[in-house]
């Protein structure tokens, strides 16, 4: 038995994603539809968010180089 407890579920709007990813919502929304961003859960009607672990192992996944244009 681990003591280690499991990661928080954190929802993030896409202010904050953008934020913390570096790019506009445009280009958010672009790399979406070509299958290179992960994709937001609905929340209601209206407003959708990412998990924070998507977009965490995302930007884990970017090639370094591609870490330091952004």
């Amino acid at each position: 038995m681990t003591n280690e407890s499991p990661p928080s579920f954190r929802i993030l709007r896409r202010p904050e994603v953008e934020r913390l990813v570096g790019l506009s919502r445009s280009s958010i929304y672009a790399m979406m539809a070509k299958g290179e961003f992960p994709r937001p859960i609905c929340l209601s009607r209206r407003a959708v968010g990412w998990r924070q672990t998507d977009i965490d192992e995302w930007l884990n996944c970017r090639p370094l180089a591609v870490r330091n244009q952004l």
